[in-house]
């Protein structure tokens, strides 16, 4: 097995911190944190967003960061209002959905209105937040109680949802 020397290995850059503003630099950002939940093996993701429409997910340097990403003992929670405009829109990432749906728990939250459900990524270490989806104002922080408020804002929608966005869908 070779050992790669840690001067000639190109670093990926590290997740932002601080307010960040614009379209652009969400959908880098949100790339840029399945690439680095690829390399770090973030045992946990929670994605939230009222239908992930304007997310990169489709995109194919996401799945395969994702795919990167997925080994056993790794969950990938997934909470919207509804899932119709992700399954028009990213093809690619409904089909990443199937292949790894043993890793992927999905549920939707339809009664939550306005910023009642949180447009967010939260992990382990991490958390991107979009603030104002409309501005793309988001804040992203590697602080344990900003990341703690969030999955517990995030959790209060995940009591009130039911099971949605399966891998398959069966019919007669």
């Amino acid at each position: 097995m070779t050992q790669t020397d840690p001067a000639t290995t190109p670093s990926r850059p590290d997740l932002p911190t601080g307010r960040l503003q614009g379209r652009q630099v969400f959908v880098d950002t949100v790339r840029l944190a399945f690439e680095v939940a690829a390399d770090q093996g973030w045992n946990h993701i929670t994605l939230s967003d009222a239908d992930f429409a304007d997310w990169p997910l489709g995109e194919r340097a996401v799945v395969d960061a994702l795919n990167r990403w997925a080994r056993r003992g790794r969950t990938l929670k997934m909470l919207a209002r509804h899932y119709d405009q992700l399954r028009l829109l990213h093809p690619r990432f409904v089909q990443w959905r199937v292949t790894w749906s043993h890793l992927v728990e999905a549920h939707a939250c339809q009664g939550a209105a306005g910023a009642e459900l949180p447009s967010a990524i939260c992990s382990p270490v991490w958390t991107l937040e979009r603030l104002d989806p409309l501005r793309n104002t988001l804040v992203a922080s590697g602080d344990a109680e900003r990341r703690v408020a969030l999955q517990e804002r995030v959790n209060e929608c995940w009591l009130r949802s039911t099971p949605s966005f399966p891998a398959s869908q069966l019919g007669l």
